[in-house]
């Protein structure tokens, strides 16, 4: 392919109010989540969106990943199942639905549950796009061009899109939201964080972040105005942390295993690195507790607590814990996010 096609954009605002943006640069006291994995039964989100809710959390987050559950019906259903919780997407795949078809979602989920919907939509994993017969030639420009005209939709224009990869013709959404949700870009490498500071109303960070990836975000992001940072991390808390550690070193020598952002700006990358290639995950589970605070909600409740407060420092807005994938433990950790939104409170 060729260079970039400027496109061509004819839109006429509908004056609608766009929520969710007004984060400054860092929050002394984040909104924790919890996140549903794509391996749960789809019925388990009722009892998972209910729990939290009653336990004071403030966020879902549902995970959407090619073949799993998926994310639009599991918000659906969380949604219409509590009065408060607000539920995110995380993250819908640009190219597996049509961008307008995409605001239609996201714009039936806001009406449903008017400022209580958090859209992340990223490039999707390239393998998986490929199967589905929708691989595009450029993640990065289809990802931009998407965003950019959902949100435009989301506030009720009319839109024209002439891109490199989208293509519209005098779309407008019939029943567009009073409230636009925000579009946040699930991405990973400093070109994507560019093109997330310049369309987006904020990025969504993927398990393995630290304050140093969120730090590293924003300043790739280089963003304008507000921007939301969305940060997923991994919860496993023990009485006795190096119990935590033992579970969690597998999990820590994947990320390891192959190129990660999160991993390059932790502030012990290089030595991190060199102990797993000369003791593997035996050496991840030795490794000093400062390590571990920069890689998740890993080891005792008050561990936990300190990493999240990390991230909140470093200008992270939301804490979304990841479970085990085992749906048993995963039940029994909803009571740890709720004690760790209840004494985030406190901080």
């Amino acid at each position: 392919m060729g260079g970039r096609v400027t496109p061509r954009i004819v839109g006429s605002g509908a004056g609608h109010e766009v929520i969710g943006h007004g984060y400054s640069a860092a929050m002394a006291r984040p909104d924790l989540g919890m996140c549903f994995d794509r391996s749960f039964p789809p019925a388990a989100v009722v009892e998972f969106a209910e729990r939290l809710e009653t336990g004071g959390v403030p966020q879902l987050w549902v995970i959407e990943d090619c073949f799993f559950t998926a994310g639009i019906s599991l918000a659906a259903t969380a949604l219409a199942r509590t009065e408060r919780l607000h539920v995110g997407l995380g993250i819908l795949p640009a190219v597996a639905r049509n961008p307008a078809v995409t605001a239609m979602e996201l714009a039936t989920l806001a009406g449903l549950a008017p400022g209580r919907v958090i859209a992340g939509i990223g490039h999707g994993v390239q393998e998986w796009m490929g199967q589905m017969g929708a691989r595009t030639p450029s993640p990065l420009s289809t990802l931009e061009e998407v965003i950019t005209v959902v949100r435009m939709l989301l506030c009720g224009e009319r839109v024209s899109y002439d891109g490199r990869e989208v293509h519209l013709h005098d779309v407008l959404l019939a029943q567009p939201p009073a409230q636009a949700p925000p579009v946040l870009a699930g991405v990973r490498g400093p070109k994507s964080m560019a093109m997330a500071g310049r369309v987006a109303d904020g990025v969504v960070l993927a398990e393995g972040a630290g304050p140093g990836y969120v730090r590293a975000a924003l300043h790739q992001a280089a963003p304008g105005g507000d921007f939301r940072v969305s940060v997923f991390s991994a919860l496993c808390i023990e009485t006795d942390r190096h119990a935590a550690y033992r579970w969690m070193a597998p999990v820590v020598a994947g990320w390891l295993s192959s190129p990660n952002p999160a991993i390059d700006a932790h502030p012990h990358a290089a030595e991190l690195r060199q102990c797993f290639a000369q003791g593997g995950e035996a050496a991840v589970r030795q490794m000093p507790r400062e390590w571990w605070l920069h890689l998740g909600a890993i080891g005792t409740f008050d561990d936990a607590l300190e990493h999240i407060m990390l991230l909140s420092e470093a200008g992270a807005h939301d804490v979304a814990l990841f479970p085990a994938p085992e749906l048993a433990v995963a039940r029994n950790q909803i009571d740890d996010v709720a004690g760790l939104q209840a004494a985030v409170r406190t901080q």
